[in-house]
C-alpha cells in the first residue's frame, strides 16, 4: 500500500500513468490494513479508531482478520489511484470532469480555493449545490461558514476577556479581605490568650502573698 507503479503493466492505454496502490481485499472480501508488513492474513486485536473495524460498545475490542498491505496472488482486488496522468486519455476515467458538489466550510480554506484576502467576503465564496424536490420545486443549498470573524464573534471575544479580568479582580480583592480577616484573628487570639495568662499569673502571685 502506498507504493507507485507504472501505468504500463496494466495495458497500453495506461502509457505515461503512475498509479498508486491504495488498498485492496483478497478472494474472501477481507480488506487490506496498512503498516501490517505481512503478505498473509492476520487477526489483529482491533479498537476504536483502528481501521477495518466499527465500535458498538463502549471500550468494546475484537480480534478480527485483515490482510497485509503487501500485495501478492491471493488479492482478488487491488485500489488504484492516479498519481500522474499520462498522455492519453482513459474513457470514464479521466476524459472528463466533475463539478465539486461540497465545497469547504472552513473561513481560511474558502480563502485558499479561491485566493481571496483576509478583506474579501467569504461568504461568497461558498460551494452552492441545487436541489430538487419532488414536486418539481428548485432550491439552492451551501454549508454554514465555520470559523467566520464577525462583529458579533468579536464582540463576545470581548465579553469574555472582560468577565476574566472582573473574576481576576474579584478574586484579588476577596483574597485581601481574607487575608486582613485572618490576620485580625489571630492578633485577637493572641490577645486574648496573653490576657488569660496575665490573669493566671496575678491569681497566682496573689494565692502565693496570702499563704505568706
Amino acid at each position: 500500500i502506498a507504493q507507485e507503479v507504472n501505468g504500463d503493466i496494466l495495458g497500453a492505454e495506461f502509457e505515461g500513468y503512475i498509479l498508486r496502490i491504495s488498498g485492496g481485499n483478497d478472494k474472501q472480501g477481507f480488506p487490506m490494513l496498512q503498516g501490517v508488513l505481512s503478505d498473509d492474513r492476520v487477526r489483529l486485536l482491533l479498537s476504536k479508531g483502528s481501521k477495518c473495524y466499527r465500535q458498538r460498545r463502549t471500550g468494546e475490542r475484537k480480534r478480527k482478520s485483515v490482510r497485509g498491505c503487501i500485495v501478492n496472488q491471493d488479492l482478488s482486488v487491488l485500489n488504484l489511484v492516479v498519481a500522474k496522468r499520462g498522455a492519453n486519455d482513459i474513457p470514464g476515467l479521466t476524459d472528463s470532469t466533475k463539478d465539486l458538489r461540497l465545497g469547504p466550510k472552513r473561513a481560511n480554506k474558502i480563502r485558499q480555493l479561491w485566493g481571496m484576502d483576509q478583506a474579501d467576503d467569504v461568504t461568497k465564496g461558498v460551494v452552492r449545490r441545487t436541489i430538487t424536490t419532488k414536486g418539481g420545486k428548485t432550491y439552492t443549498k451551501a454549508p454554514k461558514v465555520q470559523r467566520l470573524v464577525t462583529p458579533q464573534r468579536l464582540q463576545r471575544k470581548r465579553h469574555a476577556v472582560a468577565l476574566k479580568r472582573q473574576r481576576a479582580a474579584k478574586n484579588k480583592v476577596e483574597t485581601a479581605a481574607y487575608l486582613t480577616l485572618l490576620a485580625q484573628r489571630k492578633r485577637e487570639a493572641k490577645e486574648a490568650r496573653e490576657a488569660l495568662l496575665a490573669k493566671r499569673r496575678s491569681s497566682h502571685a496573689s494565692s502565693n502573698n496570702s499563704k505568706k
